[in-house]
């Protein structure tokens, strides 16, 4: 189990692999803030698109 560990600390792949997914993780971060951050805008600009085009959301 000892050099099983020891084997485990002296890799460097699972280190690369690690700086990856947090950076992967933080792209994400940053694009669901940005989603959210203009969700109110872009709510609203779609509304007025579809009542400029004459629809009313589907409802009869």
């Amino acid at each position: 189990m000892k050099t099983l560990i020891k084997k485990f600390i002296r890799e460097e792949d699972g280190a690369s692999a690690v700086e990856y997914a947090v950076l992967v993780g933080a792209i994400g971060a940053v694009l669901i803030a940005g989603i959210y951050a203009f969700y109110g805008r872009l709510n609203t600009a779609i509304d007025s698109a579809a009542t400029k085009i004459g629809t009313n959301g589907g409802a009869s």
